[in-house]
């Protein structure tokens, strides 16, 4: 181009991002003779979107400390689902910012909302998700589907469903997200009948075709509840193919209850889609749960297995914040 302002250069940026040239979009962002909010914007959401959040954090305080410009919302929207992602990592960060809204006497519109109560609530401050939630002047399917998310993440199942007769009431019609939000809550709290309604009330009052993450909520609901033969009945008609998540759910299930019966027509299904070298884990389920059958001889065989395949399970982590 003989010519390039400013809205070339930040195009160029986003679209660096959006291929993953993440490398690229920083030396064209270096590169720029003249930058204003927008190229700034562009960099944070573009880190965030590419799962750099530390990157994205530094490039808005850098922003923040030169005074070079004021943020406004749609950067610190990505400032927050960043810190959301971060968990407690970027919670200081994502507080700071909330600061800053607050002092500067904006207004916490929908899309600002929304973003603070899923990153308060990920971050595991319920109670300040909460008082964002009833300040907010206006609320749509994703502030609500938000908060009883949030709630269903804690364990609080009466409170998540109390919230959603709420959002009922107001007339805010439920979407898939938020359906997800209640089958969690539901599953966490061990509330099987309503979850159970819930999934049917998704279905055929709201006409919603079930995701796999509902397929997993209503299967694990099940399997907790020592319900079996149900939660296998579900895999066997869902519409989707089965995932890794609630194969495990299923697995889980039969060695809690000891179904070992329906364990090893599960084992039968598990061992012909999963793969070793990606799902270590479930290889893992299957030779515990043959452990606690007593066949030790077919445990064995699965770990040897394991071994010979270089089969790995992901270490479990947990973070505890002083």
């Amino acid at each position: 181009m003989p010519e390039r302002n400013t809205v070339t250069w930040n195009t160029m940026i986003t679209g660096y991002f959006k291929s993953g040239g993440v490398e690229k979009a920083k030396r064209v962002f270096q590169e720029m003779p003249v930058k204003d909010v927008k190229s700034w914007s562009s960099m944070v959401a573009g880190f965030m979107g590419s799962g750099k959040w530390e990157e994205g954090l530094m490039v808005f305080r850098e922003m923040m400390v030169k005074e070079v410009f004021r943020p406004d919302e749609v950067m610190l929207g990505s400032v927050f689902s960043g810190c959301a992602c971060m968990g407690s990592l970027g919670l200081l960060a994502g507080k700071s910012s909330h600061g800053f809204v607050a002092k500067n006497g904006w207004e916490l519109n929908v899309e600002l909302g929304t973003v603070l109560i899923d990153m308060y609530a990920k971050c595991g401050l319920l109670k300040s998700a909460v008082r964002v939630f009833e300040r907010m002047s206006a609320r749509n399917v994703m502030s609500w589907s938000a908060m009883i998310c949030g709630l269903a993440q804690h364990g609080c199942g009466e409170e998540a469903l109390l919230m959603f007769k709420k959002m009922k009431g107001s007339g805010v019609r439920p979407n898939e997200i938020t359906f997800t939000g209640i089958l969690s809550a539901c599953t966490h709290s061990g509330l099987v009948e309503e979850g159970l309604k819930n999934y049917e009330e998704m279905i055929e009052h709201y006409r919603l075709e079930p995701r796999i993450q509902h397929y997993g909520c209503i299967v694990d609901l099940l399997g907790k509840a020592g319900r079996l033969e149900e939660a296998y009945g579900i895999v066997k008609t869902m519409k989707l193919e089965p995932n890794v998540i609630v194969w495990s759910s299923l697995l889980v299930a039969c060695r809690l209850h000891k179904q070992f019966d329906i364990g090893e027509r599960v084992i039968e299904q598990v061992l012909k889609v999963v793969k070793p070298e990606r799902d270590g884990g479930v290889y893992g389920l299957v030779s515990d749960l043959y452990a606690s059958s007593g066949k030790w001889d077919y445990a064995l065989r699965v770990r040897e297995m394991m071994v010979s395949q270089n089969v790995k399970k992901v270490r479990g982590s947990s973070v505890v914040r002083s």
